[in-house]
């Protein structure tokens, strides 16, 4: 039996394989290095599949001048939309960090293989929970879905408009600390308030040393509440998917 290729579709696969693994080795979920590389280019290989249909590679195919400048091209451009994913989602583990900072836990800081980032347990916690939910929710496929979009907007070979780009990583940086800011703002405002009252405590009764108590306060405190933000963070993952599909839209307009 023989079996046919046609060398203009392989170099359209190719190519679109290329934004799809950039894309893929970047942003989450598949971005965390627990996922063996196998895994990795196989589900780049499976996605990029149906995209490979909806490009157009010129008949007889592209020249290796060509090839090797729209790899170059392709390349860039899955690693733009997936930084500006990353950076979306980058708001989970700072809101873990403003968690670890406030509370104290922060001085048990380590270094954490899978997500690649130096966080104490609540930064931890987060990015390994963020991880587990998005695969559970399914909220990678609209970020596949928005991958796909992009092969519509930029053609094989061509660069996304680089101030679209800057004003979305931009956006995607300034939106960042404001998502962190509010997944972690309840849990922080106990914490104040129990400083406060040991502050309080200490001036009535300074012969308590209530600031001794401060610490495993603290502890209790964030334990407590901690699991009322980590409950939330479901729908505050749902904000971020969102959020960073409108920032792949931003650059494809």
């Amino acid at each position: 039996m023989d079996v046919t290729l046609d060398p203009a579709w392989l170099q359209a696969y190719l190519l679109v394989l290329l934004r799809t693994t950039l894309f893929i080795a970047i942003a989450p979920p598949f971005s965390n290095s627990s996922f063996p590389w196998r895994i990795k280019g196989l589900v780049a290989l499976g996605v990029a599949l149906p995209f490979a249909g909806r490009v157009d590679v010129p008949d007889g195919g592209l020249d290796t001048g060509a090839l090797l400048a729209a790899g170059t091209a392709e390349a860039a451009t899955g690693a733009v939309l997936g930084v500006l994913v990353m950076v979306a989602f980058a708001a989970v583990a700072s809101a873990g960090s403003l968690i670890d900072l406030a509370s104290g836990f922060q001085m048990a800081t380590v270094y954490d293989p899978g997500s690649m980032v130096n966080g104490a347990q609540f930064t931890r916690l987060f990015q390994n929970g963020m991880i587990a939910m998005m695969l559970a929710s399914g909220a990678h496929i609209p970020l596949f879905l928005g991958l796909g979009t992009s092969f519509d907007a930029i053609a094989l070979g061509e660069l996304p408009d680089m101030s679209s780009a800057s004003a979305a990583v931009a956006a995607a940086f300034t939106g960042m600390f404001a998502a962190a800011a509010q997944i972690a703002a309840p849990l922080i405002a106990v914490l104040f308030l129990a400083d406060v009252g040991l502050g309080l405590l200490t001036r009535v009764a300074p012969t308590l040393n209530a600031f001794s108590l401060g610490f495993p306060l603290k502890i209790l405190v964030t334990l407590a509440f901690g699991g009322m933000v980590f409950a939330a963070l479901p729908m505050a993952l749902d904000q971020l998917t969102d959020s960073a599909v409108e920032l792949i839209q931003q650059v494809l307009r």
